[in-house]
């Protein structure tokens, strides 16, 4: 079992900005930040699910492997959406009847009295209030040997790199500058150091930079 995270960042470092509502739940720059990948046949086919196209270069590798081996996920609360709907009791995610993710996720939350919401492709969320070693101890257990992966938001991605918890981090670094927000990087000084670091240029111009425990 790994684990395993994946974010789309700016060249200065921001994943998220502060401008997050119900219509725009991860702000209003997600879209140029996530454009060449969700320009994928993978993307679309996964997500959207449209099997009518969509790029198949580098982007769409990488794009195929985040979906590869994974028994179970780790998100926090605000990419679930408790954020803007934290009384709500009816609230379903961001993700309709259909969510891409098939397995157990286990949602950040101090709402941890919530009940589980599972779907029919396999998809489950369920609430819970724990420090990251013990939410990975719980999700390694549902992946049954298959890889857990922390899927966003920053904040929940940086407090499992904190605490040396993640055995690969992949991230694609958008061509552009958004200046504010929730940046990667804070308070993760020298952390290239614990990993081997490969990167690679796709077509669109992203680079796929991944940090790996040998």
């Amino acid at each position: 079992m790994a684990v395993r995270a994946d974010l789309n960042i700016s060249l200065d470092g921001y994943a998220t900005t502060t401008d997050q509502t119900p219509e725009n739940p991860f702000g209003e720059d997600w879209g140029r930040l996530v454009a060449a990948y969700t320009a994928t046949r993978t993307f679309r086919e996964r997500v959207l699910g449209d099997p009518s196209g969509g790029t198949t270069g580098v982007d769409d590798r990488y794009g195929a492997a985040y979906f590869e081996n994974i028994g179970a996920e780790i998100m926090g609360a605000g990419m679930f959406g408790l954020h803007n709907f934290p009384d709500d009791a009816e609230w379903r995610g961001w993700w309709g009847e259909e969510p891409p993710f098939r397995c157990p996720v286990f949602v950040l939350t101090h709402d941890a009295g919530r009940a589980p919401i599972s779907f029919a492709n396999g998809t489950e969320f369920r609430f819970l209030d724990a420090a990251p070693e013990e939410a990975l101890a719980l999700a390694a257990s549902a992946a049954a040997g298959a890889d857990v992966r922390i899927g966003g938001g920053v904040d929940t991605v940086r407090s499992f790199l904190a605490a040396g918890l993640v055995d690969r981090l992949h991230v694609g670094i958008t061509p552009i500058l958004l200046g504010r927000g929730k940046n990667l990087w804070a308070d993760l000084r020298g952390l290239e150091s614990d990993y081997t670091v490969t990167s690679e240029v796709a077509e669109s111009g992203v680079v796929h930079v991944t940090f790996a425990r040998d």
